[in-house]
């Protein structure tokens, strides 16, 4: 993905201060081995195995998911889509009712190139083993015209697929058909804004919550029927690249992932402590926050960000004129 010299200049610093999370049980941190994953753009925790997580690389890679088992960081399966093109930029993952994995391919480097984009859909293997399965593709257009996305989420409960658009000064929250078809364009309409630059998303387990993250914080939204209400901020981590976020399957911790090598998943206690979306204060570390999704975008999670950018800024000028001192 392009990035500007601000934002690379903040990932070193970032980079330098995260430290690997070990392997434990699952809720708790972990850190993905497998030398092949180093673009780990999505994050979803299997409910028909328990302390595995399913993720994939973004892009140059491949029609391919891993099995992530937290107690070790290894992967024990890799499945191979069939029945789908190349994909593109895949960037998000998700597992809705009956345990279907939805994989995004929804990524847009070029902010709005695509004419369309692709969700793909496969039943989650009941065998941890690596073996080919055959997906359904969806065509998916927006309603307002093509943009970048890295989030898509779909609801436990009903099944409705939703994709937020990844936007500097905030995005929305589009809603797909009721049904996908398999036949055709799938048209997402906006339906909310999001204040936030989001890379991923994740919905509680029962479905009451909805949570955003960016590079540099969150926000916790009550679904609230898809008429979304922020509730406050995330403890969001500093991360190398922060690309994802999960719920643990009871809903306790929340699991944030990172791009590159050896990339460390780090757990933080999710809002309300159960999932449940009704907690007045999102994170016992954050400060609630005010309003119903439509206030302005630059809060304090971007001034975290505006200050890890400056401090990054000095690093990597600083050594640059060291070095033409001794020059």
């Amino acid at each position: 993905m392009r990035r500007s010299l601000a934002f690379l200049a903040g990932a070193l610093l970032i980079g330098a201060l995260a430290a690997p999370a070990p392997a434990v049980a699952d809720g708790g941190g972990f850190t993905i081995k497998d030398p092949r994953i180093t673009e780990s753009s999505g994050l979803a925790a299997s409910r028909l195995h328990p302390g595995i997580y399913w993720t994939h690389n973004d892009s140059d890679d491949g029609p391919y998911i891993y099995a992530v088992d937290s107690h070790t960081g290894k992967t024990v399966a890799t499945v191979t889509l069939s029945g789908i093109g190349r994909p593109r930029d895949a960037e998000a993952i998700s597992i809705g009712p009956g345990n279907e994995i939805y994989v995004g391919d929804i990524g847009d480097n070029f902010g709005g190139r695509w004419p369309h984009v692709w969700i793909y859909r496969l039943p989650e293997p009941k065998v941890l083993k690596d073996q080919t399965i055959r997906a359904t593709q969806y065509v998916v257009k927006y309603a307002n015209g093509p943009r970048d996305a890295e989030s898509l989420v779909v609801h436990p409960r009903s099944g409705r697929v939703y994709i937020i658009d990844k936007k500097e000064d905030g995005g929305h929250l589009y809603e797909g058909p009721a049904q996908l078809s398999s036949t055709g364009a799938n048209v997402f309409r906006p339906v909310a804004t999001v204040d936030l630059w989001a890379t991923d998303a994740a919905f509680s387990p029962d479905g009451g919550q909805l949570v955003v993250r960016g590079y540099f914080g969150g926000i916790a939204y009550a679904w609230n029927g898809g008429r979304i209400k922020r509730q406050g901020r995330l403890n969001v981590p500093l991360q190398r690249q922060g690309e994802s976020v999960t719920y643990s399957t009871d809903g306790s911790k929340l699991l944030y992932g990172s791009e590159g090598g050896d990339s460390p998943v780090q757990a933080e206690d999710a809002p309300g402590g159960d999932g449940a979306g009704d907690a007045a204060s999102p994170s016992g570390k954050g400060s609630p926050g005010a309003g119903s999704g439509g206030g302005t975008a630059l809060n304090a999670d971007y001034k975290v960000g505006a200050l890890v950018l400056a401090l990054g800024l000095v690093l990597v000028f600083g050594l640059k004129r060291l070095l033409g001192r001794r020059r």
